[in-house]
């Protein structure tokens, strides 16, 4: 398939307003292996605002088409890809992971794992929003073992990853689910997605009220998004035996590790990155997703769908404070 697409594209780092652009560009083809997808939604993450203002680095190629995640439908296989999957709806992951071209465009070419089947029961929108918050929520409490029975803390419960993490503990069979939030509107939410109880994390005594929401026990899990900021409160309410996975750290960077008080309650740190999980864990998410969706299972809140000449306030808005929910860039009409 030959012909050109618009895609959003930059070639320097930089604000979002200066450096991104509606571009037409040559529309790719499926290499053996691959799958052509027409792009109805991309997902707009944080790491992608990131990444294109240049806090992980000089960009490692000319151009950039951004965004990891992403849905549509399939228009093109390449070599060695069943030709039955031509119309098939599906979503994306690691689209923009070591490579130039993400999902910020009509088209787009990328091995045919990488576009995962979208069950009927869910929406192109649905699909746009899975990549990397429910990847990494799936791994960060499935990592070390079934949960059901266990208490769970998900800090920063009402964000992406966040609200997956809630929800999916909820359908696992786990115990007890406590969010952290920081305000009533999120706690709102969190408690939308299911979750038990939802302590204010800005107030005084945060350890104190989540223990007393696990009903004086302290928690198995915790899905952390800020390790070295809530490491005091983890020391606090985090049992013998317990695990932290974290997948940030933004606020302390290079905490001081309380290495023999950890040890000595036996508890485990582990190190969540999505675009590096091990193919069987990868596997097992997209299986339980297929599963959940099939079923209705998950809600999948959205907080805005720009049009694609409107990515870069996307850009803007998904690194707002108090969003609630995923950001779209419309690729290619209302799907």
């Amino acid at each position: 398939m030959s012909g050109t697409m618009r895609a959003i594209a930059y070639e320097q780092t930089g604000p979002a307003h200066d450096v991104l652009a509606l571009q037409e560009l040559p529309r790719p083809s499926p290499a053996p292996g691959e799958v052509l997808v027409k792009v109805a939604y991309s997902g707009v993450n944080p790491s992608d605002a990131k990444t294109r203002a240049g806090a992980r680095g000089a960009l490692a190629w000319p151009r950039v088409i951004p965004h990891s995640d992403g849905s549509g439908v399939i228009a093109g296989v390449g070599a060695g890809v069943d030709p039955g999957r031509l119309g098939q709806r599906v979503w994306l992951w690691n689209a923009a992971w070591g490579r130039a071209h993400g999902s910020c465009a009509e088209y787009i070419a990328l091995p045919a794992a990488q576009a995962v089947a979208l069950p009927d029961a869910a929406r192109l929108t649905d699909g746009a929003c899975l990549g990397i918050p429910a990847l990494t929520a799936h791994r960060c409490l499935f990592a070390d073992g079934p949960i059901d029975g266990q208490v769970v803390l998900v800090t920063g419960g009402a964000g992406a990853v966040g609200a997956y993490a809630v929800q999916m503990a909820k359908l696992a069979g786990a115990a007890r689910v406590i969010a952290t939030v920081s305000g009533p509107e999120k706690a709102a939410h969190a408690s939308a997605m299911g979750a038990d109880a939802v302590v204010n994390y800005r107030e005084d005594g945060v350890a104190e009220a989540i223990l007393e929401a696990a009903g004086g026990a302290r928690v198995d899990r915790i899905v952390e998004v800020e390790f070295g900021g809530n490491l005091a409160v983890t020391r606090a309410v985090l049992a013998e035996n317990g695990i932290v996975a974290a997948y940030g750290s933004m606020a302390a960077p290079e905490p001081a590790l309380p290495f023999y008080p950890m040890m000595f309650d036996a508890q485990s740190l582990r190190m969540v990155l999505v675009y590096k999980l091990p193919q069987a864990a990868r596997q097992a998410g997209i299986a339980d997703v297929t599963l959940w969706l099939e079923a209705g299972a998950l809600q999948h809140p959205v907080a805005g769908v720009h049009p694609i000449k409107d990515t870069a306030q996307a850009h803007d808005a998904v690194l707002a404070p108090g969003r609630i929910g995923a950001m779209l860039v419309r690729v290619a009409g209302d799907n």
